[in-house]
């Protein structure tokens, strides 16, 4: 069986679209899903099956909202994606220790796409590329790096003009997500 990661976009935010980790767990093993195990209350959900990507991102987004009632945009990723998002990190070590120093938060962040976007509509994330943001893609990844924070980035608030569903992790958490599922295949 694969182990995967499915990324839930904008649940648990603000006080809106709020599910219980719990609840999350009966929902997804009700669909036959194996193993279900998730990882903080931002919809980071680990699991097993031998069914492809597409088919159980659809599973998945549906039975949320059968659920729960709400509508949510699922990222999937198997665990060698994770693996590999990780090893193939563009930017340095440098520059990330750099960017944490002069901003004392996690400066470090992926944006996880269901598929990639086009260029004419990666050209239109150039306008919000500056010396305190910057970003570069790689397939299904944008991999950013925020010198200040990512509260008030113009480049975060925008990757919607990529026009692909999206979910943002930090670097710590793609990390964490790794180890666990590192841990499922023992």
């Amino acid at each position: 069986m694969t182990i995967y990661i499915a990324l839930l976009r904008g649940i648990n935010v603000g006080g809106k679209n709020i599910i219980k980790m719990a609840n999350l767990r009966q929902a997804l093993e009700s669909i036959g899903l194996c193993g279900v195990k998730t990882y903080i209350q931002s919809g980071n959900v680990l699991f097993k099956s031998n069914e492809e990507e597409e088919v159980l991102r659809k599973k998945i987004e549906n039975q949320i909202e059968d659920v729960f009632g709400f509508s949510v945009k699922v990222v999937l990723r198997r665990a060698q994606d994770l693996e590999m998002i990780i090893e193939n990190c563009p930017f340095s070590k440098e520059a990330i220790s750099e960017a944490e120093a002069s901003s004392k938060v996690e400066s470090l962040y992926v944006s996880l796409l269901t598929h990639a976007p086009s260029e004419e509509k990666i050209e239109c994330l150039n306008d919000y590329r500056n010396e305190n943001d910057d970003y570069i893609i790689k397939g299904r990844e944008v991999f950013l790096l925020f010198r200040n924070s990512i509260r008030n980035s113009k480049l975060a608030n925008n990757l919607h003009r990529l026009d692909v569903p999206y979910t943002v992790r930090n670097w710590k958490t793609i990390n964490k997500l790794m180890l666990l599922a590192k841990d499922m295949e023992k």
